[in-house]
């Protein structure tokens, strides 16, 4: 139950107006997905089952919840090591990122400057949240536990009549069941499922996920501008946000951003592909629920 309760506090605290104001970014949020079922892949190849892969490829997610609740229902002798994999690797977003833009991207293609958003109104706010969850429950139905609590709490939000729930989701209650987690999986974290090679291989798979995600965000942020007129480019800087490490990942690309032209502020654009991230994480979990017996 403590991945939907995280989920709710952090659609509590969730703006998703530059998402909504930009539409076309929601689309480098589901690139950079690429990461969990290229760690899927290689996890089968390394020799496990396919449901302690599919539960390791959720790391690529940058999903810690997500894994948790994956892992749990499919490899729960695994849910130590993937728990402390993903939350490692959250946190190790800035150092496994950077490197990775500056390969990628050219001085030019870094000091592209976006378009404002655009101001959105109150009730596209509020039918965001109800559309998004219809059409999840028709992608991914397995993944509606963390996207219906997703969607809750952020209608609670923008709907601006239970300001005192809203407050409680995105504070006490996020805080309180970040510390029940954190307690239960060290908790099951025995020694003997813990210390041995599937660990280490967990680990390394987790850092190649966080990589190919990162890859496959600014790659396809550099694909859409072929397509796209001068105006409308995208600083492809804003794709590493696409994995859903809020809001590291886009504090990412806006120190990034402002390295290269202090006045640049990619903050608020590359927030857009950063919460479709969370979203994303959970549509393929959800898939993954869906074709994978457990």
């Amino acid at each position: 139950i403590y991945p939907p309760l995280i989920f709710f506090g952090i659609g509590a605290m969730t703006d998703f107006s530059y998402m909504i104001s930009n539409p076309k970014l929601i689309l480098i949020g589901g690139a950079a997905q690429i990461g969990i079922f290229a760690a899927f892949i290689i996890a089968l190849i390394l020799g496990f089952n396919i449901q302690e892969a599919a539960a390791i490829g959720i790391i690529g997610g940058a999903d810690g919840p997500t894994s948790i609740f994956i892992s749990g229902l499919m490899a729960p002798h695994l849910i130590g090591p993937i728990a402390i994999a993903a939350y490692s690797y959250m946190a190790l977003v800035p150092v496994i990122q950077q490197p990775v833009i500056y390969a990628l991207t050219t001085k030019k293609e870094r000091l592209i400057r976006m378009k404002p958003p655009r101001k959105v109104s109150q009730r596209e706010k509020i039918m965001f949240p109800v559309v998004a969850f219809l059409i999840c429950c028709l992608i991914a139905p397995g993944g509606l536990p963390l996207i219906g609590m997703l969607m809750a709490g952020n209608i609670m939000k923008e709907s601006g009549v239970t300001d005192r729930l809203a407050r409680t989701g995105a504070n006490a209650l996020i805080d309180i069941t970040t510390i029940l987690i954190g307690l239960t999986v060290g908790a099951s974290t025995a020694s003997a499922y813990f210390l041995n090679v599937d660990s280490l291989k967990i680990f390394g798979l987790g850092a190649f996920s966080f990589v190919v995600a990162t890859i496959g965000g600014v790659l396809f942020a550099k694909l859409m501008n072929v397509f796209l007129s001068k105006e409308n480019k995208i600083n492809p800087i804003i794709g590493c946000a696409g994995v859903s490490a809020v809001p590291d990942s886009a504090r990412v690309a806006q120190h990034v951003g402002r390295h290269e032209d202090p006045e640049n502020h990619l903050l608020m654009h590359a927030m857009a592909p950063n919460v479709a991230g969370v979203i994303g994480s959970a549509i393929a979990a959800g898939i993954l629920l869906g074709l994978i017996p457990y």
